[in-house]
């Protein structure tokens, strides 16, 4: 049986979470499905990234995997190969490695006939993800454990949405690699040369986010849209955005988007178009890959 743990991006807010304005993130149908078996040794394979890792392994997968072992609540656990496929982008905003550890603590649980629910399967992934995030928000294993849109204040429990239909997405991988830290940090120093207009552009954010709560809670995917479009042009202001992330949205747009925006920390990674309908889905992936990105298509919430 395959476990699964879910991608996610970020709607509205980023960047702007770090200093107390709510963020809206949904998780995708897409993320990372899991399974164990019976083995010689505990090991995590990764398809298709022809990786494994033993709990020996000083690399991040095998340490987030040792981590994860040691602190199940059955433990001592039985050898279990564990197989994974990922079929998200990694280290591209999607949440990448925190689907991956909600998979593998899932197909671990049901290795053993070990009932979580998705709270739980939530907080032990975040030890997970501190391998490879260090001091993690808990906003990424959250949104993998539980799916759905959610509103999330820095420091504080995420709160579910209730959110009139899902949503539709195209996501298209700019494929250029980006540090969160470098990025928030030069939102940082942003801040403290101009605090005013810093200030100012916090407040312009929030209203985006109050206003796409309320979009999201009354099904409307053209005001969404809209809200996301602004959104996209604070956090360019911000030097957040690249050519290709600019290019991306207007393609995106162009080809009847109802919005577009980076997701994540910027300065790469990945762009997020809200659709409404199969053709429109067509035409976006159409648009970005004749600027020759990758692309596809994923239900959000």
């Amino acid at each position: 049986m395959s476990s699964m743990g879910r991608g996610k991006v970020i709607l509205l807010g980023e960047h702007a979470v770090v200093y107390g304005v709510p963020a809206i993130a949904a998780g995708l149908g897409r993320g990372v499905s899991a399974s164990a078996s019976p083995a010689n040794e505990t090991t995590l394979e990764c398809s298709p990234w022809g990786t494994r890792h033993g709990l020996a392994s000083d690399e991040d997968l095998g340490r987030a995997l040792s981590a994860v072992v040691a602190a199940h609540p059955s433990a001592p656990l039985p050898p279990l190969r564990v197989s994974a496929d990922v079929a998200l982008p990694a280290g591209a905003g999607l949440g990448c490695s925190a689907a991956l550890g909600v998979a593998v603590i899932r197909a671990l649980d049901a290795a053993v006939a070990h009932v979580a629910s998705d709270a739980e399967v939530a907080e032990r992934a975040l030890a997970w993800e501190q391998v490879f995030h260090g001091n993690a928000s808990g906003l990424d294993n959250t949104m993998a454990a539980h799916g759905g849109v959610a509103s999330y204040v820095r420091g504080e429990p995420l709160e579910a949405l209730d959110v009139r239909r899902p949503l539709r997405l195209v996501i298209g991988n700019s494929d250029e690699s980006s540090s969160t830290r470098t990025m928030v940090e030069s939102v940082a120093r942003q801040r403290e040369r101009d605090p005013e207009r810093f200030a100012k552009n916090l407040d312009a954010i929030a209203t985006l986010v109050k206003n796409a709560r309320l979009a999201l809670e009354a099904g409307d995917t053209r005001a969404l849209g809209q809200l996301m479009d602004l959104n996209q042009a604070l956090l360019s202001a911000w030097f957040l955005s690249t050519t290709a992330l600019e290019d991306m949205c207007r393609a995106a747009r162009d080809a009847g988007a109802a919005g577009a925006k980076l997701t994540g920390a910027g300065g790469g990674g990945c762009m997020i178009a809200l659709v409404e309908s199969d053709e429109t889905s067509a035409a976006v992936i159409a648009a970005l890959e004749a600027l020759g990105f990758s692309a596809f298509e994923a239900e959000a919430g």
